[in-house]
């Protein structure tokens, strides 16, 4: 009977082992699978952030792009100006054009 009773006792012990491996396992694997999908959120994010950044950044470029090319026409018109009083002469403006008419 003691015999008995042993290997019984011995036997609800190894289930009992293998049933805290196995929702262990279980465990670990869960863990694995929701790091994964937290990685997979995080890189999805992250490009989404790229993309808006890069969208911002290509609106801000042509913004500058434009301002610079304005600038720089109304400085050539300054310049043109400056230049015709300069030498004596008036600006005329004309339909599409500023005329330099010497006195």
């Amino acid at each position: 009977m003691t015999d008995l009773n042993t290997s019984n006792k011995g036997n609800l012990k190894q289930d009992s082992l293998d049933k805290d491996n196995n929702q262990s396992a279980t465990q670990t694997s869960l863990n694995k699978q929701d790091t994964s999908m937290q990685e997979n959120n995080r890189q999805q994010i992250n490009s989404q952030q790229v993309s808006i950044k890069s969208w911002s950044q290509k609106i801000l470029v042509v913004i500058l792009c434009a301002a610079s090319f304005y600038g720089g026409w109304k400085s050539y018109e300054s310049n043109m100006v400056n230049e015709c009083t300069a030498n004596g002469g008036q600006m005329i403006e004309g339909q599409k054009t500023m005329i330099c008419q010497l006195s």
